[in-house]
């Protein structure tokens, strides 16, 4: 609709007219249960929403416009007069004529349900027919629950209170308690229209506390809260999750003197969501896949450990303190990036965290600082399609791997204390990209300027590669550090690194030397380890400490080839490890290579974070970068290694776990697919190997992808995992099976209906595209390029999102694809800029894996 993607330019011309006092929202959701219009055939199931907001004008006389997407208004009255609805509301926006100094607006809407994660979102539970919702709005979905001002500057407090059926709770952002059937929450603090939230249904709730005792005597004392579906209940174990929320209160409490300021802390784990989770000051939403069915490993309890304290980070950077624009995004989420891993390392049992950082999120980090559609840390956000694209490496990972560096460059402490003020200064406001440089500077004596200018407003990774000259001793007469950027991204950057040397020592690799220094344009002597023994290996940006991609000398690469597990650090391993995969994609490392160093070292890889980040490297270097003649030979070598050290893997050992769920994904000869039913069957065991539900569905995936699991084997197994988690497994399954009549329902189902929920969407569109079916998906390249325009038109964004990067054609990877995409771009200029972002992303990447085929043919010459 033409008034949904609200433009910068109108945000801010408002933001100057209108200032917000306070919002009355009513709900009543009553409608969620039982039978209702919309089941069928009459349109969409819908609940009653009446918004009283009170806000001034600053130019009485003026018009503006509030925010609803709904599919009809009932009422709306502005200083006391009724509108016509038909003619102040378009479907999207009402219009608001000749406003007062000081008005009051009252909306009586009528809203939907979503089943896309956007909204208020409706779940009905297969298992037992129980109805959940839960409220998502980021970046600008709230007016599709209420009217309002949607945009981040516009802040005020907000009453809600919401009827619901009996039996149920609800929560929302402040503390609530029933009265005669309607539940009525405290007022809340000036906050966003984004971050507010409704939570109802049946949820299991469990409870405890968190107090302080500050150095003046004076004691907080925080509701701890924490929630999910019942048929989860049995696998929750809150415990842990209110240990690493009282670790994390205690931590952000130690460093920002900011005591948490929204009262309660709520966390709820709901179904079907379509983030990771969602910082609602006192009332989080996590995706509930962090609610573990089966065994994980501990990387998975580290993952959750970061996503909650990535979340308690926001009550500060994000709730209290907001960004005035999409534009300074990095304002809340670079830094709850960067404070999830710092606290996670300082405050929990996870002290290696910084190693999954270095392996995990920078890699996320380096592949979007090198797509076409890059962008600084503080991005040019024209309008929400924008907003919601940004939510991306860039700006969580980068951006953290930036602040990284900040750390390094002025110093914990004045970092540290650059915060405090930022918080105090600016409590309950909003921000821009100067409000916090300005406090950093008073803090630390640097210049942050320049330091904005060379890390946040430009875009693009450099590369610091060591060169070695050697004197007739066999000492080093000089090392430096040479740096490079893209010609499409030429800017090079003041680096503080370490720089590393080892050597073998009792046959491990260990570090000898080390010097840090600031590393300023093309080449950097470091002066300070000259006349030190030769080394084997040269670690550039040893210890992390800023955002690059590590390049090596010959002799560097040489030793990683022969001693890459020889590695005693754990953090330098995994550096290494990083800057090898970085080699491979960007096709200087051919991809038989990098597996080959996979099969050799991953099984000795301590970490199990780094290992599954091994895997998962493996599987892509094999699908994509691996030359086409050469992927049966690889996969052949990739099962083998798998088996191979899934029986070797010590029983019962999170590795054997690690090696059983790689084996699967990699599984495709008979031999392979025999073992896999034998151990879903009982007739084959491996010592140790406990094969519960979830990896189960992990073993069904590749029988049904490669013929071996038919629809009646699938049926008995939901019937025997009857959940709402059982039905996502076997929909990706389902459409996993090498059929084209498969593939037709699967493409169908997605593209040319919306009636699967997102979850399902997304299960679908996972086991439509497998790796081994690409003669039998290439129909629907053309099929793609033909759908997109119209599938981004008429589906919420979110879906949108989903389908034109899920469906690209990657897997039709020849020049004829490129070309197709090309066409797509030339004959598409006017299409939406986010639309054409999205297609131009997959169109680098499928270049990228057609490079790195050559890399690896080239190989065999």
């Amino acid at each position: 609709m033409p008034g949904e993607n609200l433009s910068r330019d109108e945000a801010r011309e408002r933001a100057a007219l209108l200032s917000v006092d306070g919002y009355d929202v009513s709900l009543d959701l009553r409608s969620a249960v039982g039978e209702a219009p919309g089941d069928a055939d009459a349109g969409p199931r819908t609940f009653r929403s009446v918004t009283t907001i009170r806000f001034r004008c600053a130019e009485p006389g003026a018009a503006s416009f509030a925010d609803l997407i709904a599919p009809s208004v009932t009422a709306v009255s502005l200083n006391g007069k009724d509108l016509d609805p038909g003619e102040v509301f378009d479907g999207t926006r009402i219009q608001l004529e000749d406003l007062a100094a000081e008005n009051e607006l009252v909306v009586d809407a009528q809203c939907a349900y979503s089943r896309t994660g956007e909204g208020m979102h409706r779940f009905v539970d297969p298992e037992d027919g129980e109805v959940y919702l839960y409220t998502q709005y980021e970046p600008a979905d709230a007016r599709r629950v209420f009217a309002g001002f949607e945009q981040p500057d516009l802040k005020a407090p907000f009453r809600f209170e919401v009827r619901a059926p009996e039996g149920w709770r609800v929560w929302s952002n402040g503390a609530g308690e029933p009265h005669d059937g309607v539940w009525r929450f405290a007022e809340t603090k000036p906050i966003s229209t984004y971050i507010t939230a409704v939570l109802a249904g049946p949820y299991h709730y469990v409870t405890d506390t968190y107090s302080r005792t500050f150095e003046d005597g004076t004691t907080l004392e925080i509701p701890l809260g924490a929630m999910c579906r019942r048929g989860l209940a049995k696998h929750f174990d809150a415990d842990d999750v209110f240990l690493v929320t009282k670790q994390g209160l205690d931590f952000f409490h130690d460093h920002f003197d900011y005591p948490y300021p929204f009262g309660k802390y709520d966390q709820a784990f709901v179904p079907e969501y379509n983030l990771g989770a969602m910082e609602n000051p006192g009332l989080v939403t996590f995706r509930e896949e962090y609610i573990f069915r089966g065994k994980v490993t501990q990387a998975s309890y580290e993952r959750r450990a970061n996503v909650i304290l990535h979340e308690m980070a926001h009550m500060w950077f994000g709730d209290l303190v907001t960004m005035a624009w999409w534009d300074d995004l990095w304002l809340k989420e670079s830094f709850a990036d960067f404070m999830g891993s710092f606290s996670l390392v300082e405050a929990t049992r996870f002290t290696d965290g910084w190693i999954t950082f270095a392996n995990n999120r920078k890699a996320w980090a380096y592949r979007a600082d090198q797509l076409p559609s890059t962008h600084p840390v503080t991005a040019d956000i024209r309008d929400l399609e924008d907003a919601k694209l940004n939510f991306d490496g860039i700006t969580y990972a980068k951006g953290a791997s930036v602040l990284k560096q900040l750390v390094a460059y002025v110093g914990r402490d004045a970092f540290l204390e650059g915060a405090r003020r930022y918080f105090k200064r600016n409590a309950y406001g909003n921000t821009r990209l100067g409000d916090l440089l300005s406090v950093l500077e008073e803090t630390s004596g640097r210049d942050m300027a320049a330091w904005s200018r060379s890390w946040l407003q430009t875009a693009g990774v450099n590369s610091l590669t060591p060169q070695v000259l050697l004197a007739a001793d066999g000492r080093i007469a000089e090392l430096s550090v040479l740096q490079e950027a893209a010609e499409s991204h030429p800017t090079l950057r003041p680096h503080r690194v370490a720089v590393g040397l080892y050597r073998s020592e009792g046959g491990a690799l260990v570090r000898y030397a080390r010097a840090e220094l600031d590393v300023h344009g093309p080449r950097t002597v470091v002066d300070e380890l000259s006349g030190m023994d030769a080394p084997d290996l040269v670690l550039v940006n040893d210890d992390d400490l800023t955002y690059c991609k590590i390049r090596f000398d010959d002799t560097s690469l040489a030793t990683l080839k022969d001693r890459l597990g020889e590695i005693t650090d754990p953090l330098a391993r995994a550096l290494c490890w990083s800057a090898l995969w970085n080699l491979t994609r960007d096709a200087l490392l051919p991809a038989r290579d990098f597996i080959a160093l996979v099969l050799r070292f991953a099984g000795r890889e301590s970490d199990i974070g780094v290992l599954q980040m091994l895997h998962a490297w493996a599987d892509s270097a094999l699908t994509h970068y691996a030359a086409p003649g050469w992927r049966e030979t690889g996969g052949r070598l990739l099962a083998e290694g798998a088996q191979r050290e899934l029986r070797q893997a010590e029983p019962g050992s999170q590795h054997q776990l690690t090696w059983a769920r790689f084996f699967a994904a990699v599984a495709s000869d008979e031999a392979d697919l025999q073992q896999l039913r034998g151990l879903l069957e009982g007739t084959e065991k491996i010592d140790g190997l406990d094969v519960d539900q979830e990896l189960r569905w992990a073993f069904l995936e590749p029988l049904a992808a490669h013929g071996a699991a038919d629809e009646s084997v699938l049926a008995a197994e939901l019937a025997r995992d009857d959940t709402a988690s059982g039905k996502r497994h076997q929909v990706r399954c389902l459409a996993a099976r090498p059929s084209a009549a498969v593939k037709a329902q699967a493409w169908a189902q997605v593209v040319e209906s919306d009636a699967l929920s997102n979850a399902l969407v997304e299960a679908t569109i996972a086991g439509f595209v497998q790796p081994s079916q690409r003669e039998l998906l290439a129909p629907y390249a053309e099929k793609y390029f033909a759908a997109i325009d119209r599938v981004w038109a008429e589906r919420s964004i979110q879906i949108g999102m989903d389908v034109v990067r899920g469906l690209f054609p990657s897997l039709q990877d020849f020049p004829g694809t490129l070309d197709a995409t090309d066409a797509w771009l030339t004959t598409h200029e006017g299409a939406p800029p986010a639309l054409r972002r999205l297609v131009l992303e997959a169109r680098d990447d499928l270049a990228r894996t057609l490079r790195g085929q050559v890399c690896d043919a080239q190989a065999t010459r």
